[in-house]
C-alpha cells in the first residue's frame, strides 16, 4: 500500500504522513502494512475506551458530591427539627408556643425527607411531631414508613426498638381493644432490640393483662421494675401489686368454694 493511495482526496497531507509512518513501522518490524493498521486501530480503540471510561467516573464523582451535600443539608434540618420538638415538649402541650414549635419540627422533618427520603430517622421525627400535635393516624403512617424493610436498615437496633415501642403506644391510644395484637407484636420485638426500655416492658405487661395472660404480664412488669429506677418504676410496681391482690383473691375464693362443696 503506497503513500500516494493514502494521499488522495481531501486531507491528503495527513494521510500521506500516516501512510509513510505505517510503512516505516512495518519495514522496521518486518510486518505487513495491514497488520500495522490493525494494531493502530486497536491502540486507538483502547485509548478512546479509556477516555470514555473516565467520563462516567467524573459524572459519578459529581453526583456523589451532590448527594453528600444533600445528605448534610437533610441532617441539618433533622437536627433543627429535633431541637424544635424538644422545646415544644418543655413548653407543654397546651401552650401556644408549643404548638408553633411542634409545627416547626414537622416542617423541618419534611424538609429533611425531601432531601433524603431514605433516612428513617426523619420519618420518626415527623411521627413524634405529629403525635405531639394529636395527629395519631398520620403519626402511625409516618412510623410505618420508617419501619418498612427498605428504610429500617438505616436505623440502629436501639432506634428501631424505640420506634416499635412508639408505634405500639400510638396504636393503643387510637384503639386499645382492636390494636392489642399488633401492639404486642411490636413490643415483643422492641424489647428484643432494646432490652433496656422499661416503658416498653411496662406497656407489654398492660397488653398481656388485656389478653388475660397474667403470668406473661407479671414477667413483663418484673422486667420493667428491674430496669426502671425510682418514680419511673411506680407504674410497674402498682401493676404487680394489683396482680398479686387479684391472685390472692382468686385463691381465697377457690378455697371457700372447695370448703363449701
Amino acid at each position: 500500500m503506497s503513500s500516494q493511495t493514502f494521499g488522495e482526496g481531501e486531507g491528503g497531507g495527513f494521510l500521506t504522513v500516516m501512510a509513510e509512518m505505517i510503512e516505516n513501522i512495518g519495514r522496521n518490524l518486518n510486518l505487513s502494512s495491514d497488520v500495522v493498521i490493525q494494531a493502530l486501530i486497536l491502540f486507538l480503540a483502547l485509548t478512546m475506551g479509556l477516555v470514555l471510561l473516565n467520563i462516567p467516573r467524573k459524572a459519578l464523582l459529581t453526583r456523589f458530591r451532590r448527594k453528600n451535600q444533600s445528605n448534610l443539608e437533610a441532617r441539618r434540618h433533622f437536627i433543627k427539627g429535633a431541637q424544635f420538638l424538644a422545646r415544644a415538649r418543655s413548653a407543654g402541650k397546651k401552650s401556644t408556643l408549643s404548638v408553633s414549635l411542634a409545627r416547626s419540627a414537622r416542617e423541618e422533618s419534611d424538609r429533611a425527607i425531601a432531601l433524603d427520603s431514605r433516612d428513617a430517622a426523619a420519618y420518626i421525627l415527623k411521627a413524634l411531631a405529629l403525635d405531639f400535635q394529636g395527629h395519631h393516624v398520620s403519626a402511625l403512617r409516618s412510623l410505618d414508613t420508617a419501619l418498612s424493610p427498605s428504610l429500617s436498615k438505616s436505623l440502629a437496633s436501639k432506634e428501631r426498638g424505640d420506634a416499635l415501642f412508639k408505634r405500639a403506644e400510638i396504636q393503643l391510644a387510637v384503639n386499645k381493644k382492636r390494636k392489642v395484637e399488633s401492639a404486642v407484636s411490636d413490643l415483643v420485638e422492641a424489647v428484643k432490640l432494646n432490652p433496656e426500655n422499661g416503658n416498653a416492658f411496662c406497656l407489654l405487661g398492660e397488653c398481656y393483662e388485656k389478653k388475660e395472660m397474667k403470668s406473661a404480664a407479671r414477667s413483663a412488669y418484673e422486667s420493667a421494675v428491674r430496669i426502671q429506677v425510682g418514680a419511673s418504676s411506680t407504674g410497674a410496681l402498682e401493676a404487680l401489686s394489683k396482680l398479686a391482690q387479684a391472685s390472692t383473691s382468686l385463691q381465697t375464693q377457690t378455697e371457700i368454694t372447695e370448703q363449701s362443696s
